[in-house]
């Protein structure tokens, strides 16, 4: 069996130290810079989920206003205002004056 002298064993144990050390480095960079990337995705999600909430938001209150103008379009009143406003007709003994011509 030969042996093989201290200070060759003690050089090859840095190398090994270096090269797991550049290996583990190197993965600590890949690892950041994909969390670095991920953070970014977050961030743009988040944005993006408030945005739609707020799109949400008016879109339930256009659903409202709709649903409003839906109970007013059954009224009386309304009929009223598009029977004058559109069809230019007038209650029984009401009188409209136009500006006259010149």
């Amino acid at each position: 069996m030969s042996k093989t002298p201290a200070f060759r064993k003690k050089k090859q144990n840095r190398f090994a130290c270096l090269c797991i050390a550049i290996v583990v480095g190197m993965l600590l960079a890949a690892v950041s810079i994909d969390g670095m990337r991920l953070q970014d995705k977050y961030n743009t999600y988040l944005a993006r989920e408030e945005e739609l909430n707020r799109e949400i938001a008016a879109e339930e209150k256009r659903t409202e206003d709709l649903k409003e103008f839906e109970k007013y379009t059954k009224t009386k009143k309304y009929v009223e205002e598009v029977a004058e406003s559109k069809l230019g007709l007038v209650h029984d003994g009401e009188v409209i004056f136009k500006p006259g011509e010149e």
